[in-house]
């Protein structure tokens, strides 16, 4: 009976702590259905910009998504990005992205014909101040030790 009470116990301790990952939790429809349409990144903010450089998402530097335009599906968790900014590398590519309860932003790029279960790898962002007309993803870096914010600001484009 002893045996019996302690195995319970354990079960009921290791699902207690079982992590939670951002994939894993629901999915903020009301956040996502407001993202639906064409945006542009007017803006990439962050301490020390002067200073250091953010090779941002592993494909341009942070300055070259200034201007990039992004489309965002809600109803199927879709869409596109495009980096077209002169003397920066030009970059298309379809997406896949979601916004969960906790406020992540999830997001997948992907290359042409690409299923997004295949793609392991994604990017993790935090949804802030979202309005009708912008919002702004914000990316977590280390900078020398230190967690330092970078802000990608997006306006809609009508």
């Amino acid at each position: 009976m002893k045996k019996v009470i302690l195995l319970c116990t354990l079960a009921v301790l290791m699902f207690a702590c079982k992590s939670t990952s951002a994939t894993s939790t629901n999915t903020d429809r009301k956040s996502q259905v407001a993202m639906k349409g064409n945006w542009v990144i007017s803006s990439v903010t962050y301490p020390g910009s002067q200073y250091i450089k953010v090779n941002t998402f592993q494909l341009a530097d942070s300055e070259c998504f200034i201007g990039s335009t992004w489309k965002f599906v809600s109803n199927n968790n879709k869409g596109e990005m495009a980096l077209t900014k002169s003397g920066c590398v030009s970059f298309s590519s379809p997406i896949t992205w979601f916004v969960n309860n906790d406020g992540q932003f999830i997001l997948k790029i992907l290359d042409a014909g690409e299923k997004a279960r295949k793609v392991r790898e994604g990017y993790i962002l935090y949804l802030k101040n979202q309005t009708e007309t912008s919002f702004q993803l914000i990316d977590k870096i280390d900078v020398g030790g230190k967690m330092t914010d970078v802000v990608y600001q997006f306006q809609k484009v009508n």
